[in-house]
C-alpha cells in the first residue's frame, strides 16, 4: 500500500516535468510597434548617421523602458495592437527616439551580438532526437538519461523502432550489424 506521503513528491515531480515540456505559445505585439517605429524613425534621419545605428540595439533599448504587450490569439493581438497603436504610440515613439540618441553617442563601443542561431538548431536538434525516439516527454534536461536507457534497453534487444517515413516491414534490427555480433 501507498503512503500519503510520498504523494507531495510525486505531485511536485509531475509539475516539474509539465513545466520543462513548456513550448512558447505567445507573442509580445509591442516587439512588432517597436520595430515599425525604429524602421520609420531611422528612415527619418541623414543618411550618413543611419548607417551607424544598429537597429536591433535601438529597438532593444525601446522594449526595456515600454510594457509588454503578449497575446495568444489572433483577437488578443488586435486588441493588444490596438492598444499600442492608440494609447502607448506616444510613448513608443519617445522611446525609440531616446534610444536613437543613446546609440548615438555610444558609436565607439562594441558589442558582440547574440547568436539566435545556436538556439533555433539546437531545438531542431532537440525535435529530431524526439522523432528518432518516438518520445515527445524529451527535453534538454533528461535527453542524455533517456538516450542512455534506450541504448541500453537496445542492446539487451528490448526495444526496436520505426525511422519516419519507413514501412512496417522496414524495422531497424541490430542483429544484423556485425558489431552487435561481435560482442
Amino acid at each position: 500500500m501507498i503512503r500519503n506521503s510520498i504523494y507531495p513528491s510525486i505531485n511536485s515531480a509531475n509539475q516539474r516535468y509539465k513545466q520543462s515540456t513548456f513550448t512558447k505559445k505567445y507573442r509580445n505585439v509591442m516587439e512588432s510597434l517597436v520595430l515599425e517605429e525604429v524602421e520609420a524613425q531611422i528612415q527619418s534621419i541623414p543618411q550618413k548617421t543611419a548607417k551607424h545605428i544598429k537597429p536591433s540595439e535601438v529597438a532593444a533599448y525601446a522594449l526595456n523602458r515600454l510594457p509588454g504587450l503578449y497575446a495568444t490569439g489572433k483577437r488578443g493581438w488586435q486588441k493588444q495592437w490596438h492598444k499600442g497603436k492608440t494609447e502607448l504610440h506616444p510613448k513608443i515613439t519617445a522611446s525609440v527616439r531616446q534610444g536613437i540618441i543613446a546609440v548615438q553617442r555610444d558609436l565607439l563601443r562594441s558589442d558582440i551580438p547574440i547568436n539566435f542561431d545556436d538556439e533555433q538548431t539546437s531545438q531542431e536538434a532537440l525535435q529530431n532526437i524526439k522523432v528518432l525516439l518516438q518520445r515527445d516527454d524529451i527535453s534538454w534536461k533528461n535527453v542524455v538519461n533517456i538516450m542512455e536507457q534506450t541504448l541500453l534497453e537496445t542492446l539487451r534487444g528490448k526495444v526496436t523502432w520505426r525511422k519516419s517515413g519507413r514501412s512496417d516491414d522496414e524495422v531497424f534490427d541490430w542483429e544484423q550489424y556485425p558489431q552487435h555480433q561481435s560482442s
